[in-house]
């Protein structure tokens, strides 16, 4: 599947839990949307990394990536691990700006 480097870098240091490296494949005026909340600005999003997105251990599959347009991104992960449910496909929607996430939203 051909993945921008931005949005491959940080599924890689999501995945890794490398914080750092995932916090640096977003823009600066960033935002995540994830269970109900957003989180604006790379602080804001290095909390939600460490809490959270932490706060369970899952496995990640990539199951497809669409490209929509120029900047926007459709990818289907199927996540298995210890979170409620213990299974689901999540749509990890993209956009760019250049060359960093400039929005994620995670939805099912």
């Amino acid at each position: 599947m051909n993945i921008p480097p931005a949005i491959a870098t940080y599924l890689t240091a999501h995945n890794a839990r490398d914080v750092d490296s995932a916090i640096a494949s977003y823009a600066t005026d960033a935002v995540v949307h994830d269970e109900g909340r957003s989180y604006h600005g790379r602080d804001a999003i290095r909390a939600w990394l460490t809490g959270a997105a932490a706060e369970y251990t899952y496995t990640t599959e990539l199951i497809s990536a669409t490209r929509l347009d120029e900047e926007r991104y459709d990818l289907v992960q199927h996540l298995e691990g210890d979170f409620p449910g213990g299974v689901v496909d999540l749509h990890f929607r993209f956009t760019l700006r250049g060359s960093s996430i400039v929005l994620l939203a995670i939805e099912p």
